[in-house]
């Protein structure tokens, strides 16, 4: 499995507030929630963010509560992965569960800027950066998840 695109570049402590604000959290619709997602940290990434783009965030992405709705709004807007340098756990559970891929590398993550092309092989976790021509190796998925994210989420691989 490989996905390619843009990288939208965010630092540290990036929490699920800030990935999709809790006035938006009276609804489960992907769409309603794409439609705010980042909007109180990037205003533009609606507009920006093409589907099959990246996020790229520093170290504890996707800190704070523990709601399903920020990576929901995240793979909603498009994104095919979020990279970053370490996420909170509960984040990265939700992002499998959902079947949002997510990679922690924190050579990547410090590495890529925003707008950077990017690819990425699930099955080797190598991150081509192809603006700046370099690679990164994040640790690759074990089988089972891969079968997660592939079927969509977690739920959805065991036929619920």
């Amino acid at each position: 499995m490989n996905v390619k695109g843009f990288a939208h570049k965010y630092g540290d402590n990036v929490d699920t507030d800030v990935i999709i604000p809790a006035r938006y959290l009276n609804t489960a619709d992907p769409g309603e929630l794409a439609a705010h997602c980042m909007e109180d940290i990037d205003r533009d990434f609606r507009a920006k963010c093409a589907p099959g783009d990246l996020i790229v965030g520093g170290m504890n992405f996707g800190c704070g509560s523990s709601r399903e709705h920020a990576p929901m709004a995240i793979k909603a807007s498009g994104v095919s992965c979020v990279i970053a340098g370490s996420f909170a756990r509960i984040f990265y559970r939700n992002s499998i569960n959902i079947g949002l891929p997510i990679l922690e590398c924190p050579e990547a993550s410090g590495k890529i800027a925003g707008g950077d092309e990017i690819a990425v092989d699930f099955d080797t976790g190598v991150i081509r950066n192809l603006t700046k021509n370099e690679q990164y190796q994040a640790e690759p998925f074990p089988d089972f998840i891969k079968e997660i994210i592939r079927k969509g989420g977690l739920l959805k691989s065991i036929g619920r």
